[in-house]
């Protein structure tokens, strides 16, 4: 089966990047200092290392695979937790010794993720193998966690100062932006709360719900209204959307009418 001359320039960025994550993860871990940091290296090198083998395993014989579960520690977070304002900012400059401190070790890695997820997205756009697409995009979705997983840690930390904007003047400008009205959501056949995309998985409700199947690990992320499901293989599916009134009661017509002509509806097997 032939890879595309685009997906396969891209997933050759993706490793390298993935292969330089790895080798200066393995010196940041060594140099670190603050255990939690420490412990942070060794989950986010874990999740590296997996998701290369992965990609490594599909392009050299299109074996099954699973994603890769997420190994971060950013659930339950709420928005009084960040800590806002810039208070006695330090100087910074390049410098010529040759060890790192924990903030740069922090920095480094926090850059390092942030330049995955974005190239691993311009990736996902080249890819034509939809399993190959899918890899990446799991190792996106990961990128985007451990990177934030970063921030939170640097953050309480003092090492990662959010600089504010006035409230009254972010109100303000936000405030801008208003609902959709209800007119134009009827036009386009949808009730307030109730659109219905089939493929429109966010990465921040993407829920990892691990499972075995014939000793082949199969994973479902689950995104309401749809259900994107990933079996053993590799392969997303999309479970039934939710349907309009008028959908369900034209299925139902339908069976109806199947039943009074065949004798009630035919399933293939």
């Amino acid at each position: 089966m032939p890879f595309g001359a685009h997906e396969t320039m891209e997933v050759h960025e993706v490793l390298s990047e993935k292969i330089n994550a790895i080798n200066h993860f393995n010196l940041y871990a060594a140099q670190a200092k603050n255990p939690l940091l420490k412990e942070m290296i060794t989950r986010h090198q874990q999740e590296e290392l997996r998701t290369y083998d992965e990609i490594v395993a599909y392009t050299h014989d299109y074996t099954q695979f699973s994603p890769v579960p997420p190994n971060t520690n950013t659930q339950g977070v709420r928005p009084r937790q960040i800590q806002y304002g810039v208070h006695d900012q330090a100087m910074f400059a390049p410098e010529a010794n040759a060890s790192f401190n924990d903030f740069e070790i922090a920095t480094a890695m926090l850059l390092a993720h942030k330049n995955a997820a974005a190239n691993g997205v311009k990736a996902c756009m080249e890819c034509a193998d939809p399993n190959l697409r899918q890899m990446i995009f799991n190792s996106v979705g990961n990128c985007v966690n451990q990177s934030y997983e970063i921030f939170l840690f640097m953050n309480e930390q003092g090492l990662y100062q959010v600089p504010e904007i006035e409230n009254e003047a972010a109100k303000t400008f936000l405030h801008s932006y208003q609902p959709i009205s209800e007119s134009l959501k009827a036009q386009y056949g949808e009730q307030a709360g109730q659109f219905q995309g089939q493929d429109q998985p966010q990465m921040g409700n993407l829920q990892y719900q691990p499972a075995t199947q014939s000793g082949l690990a199969s994973s479902t992320f689950t995104n309401n209204p749809s259900s994107h499901v990933i079996n053993a293989a590799g392969q997303m599916g999309t479970s039934s959307p939710m349907m309009s009134q008028g959908q369900m009661q034209a299925g139902a017509n339908q069976m109806i009418n199947q039943q009074h002509t065949t004798g009630g509806p035919r399933i293939n097997h």
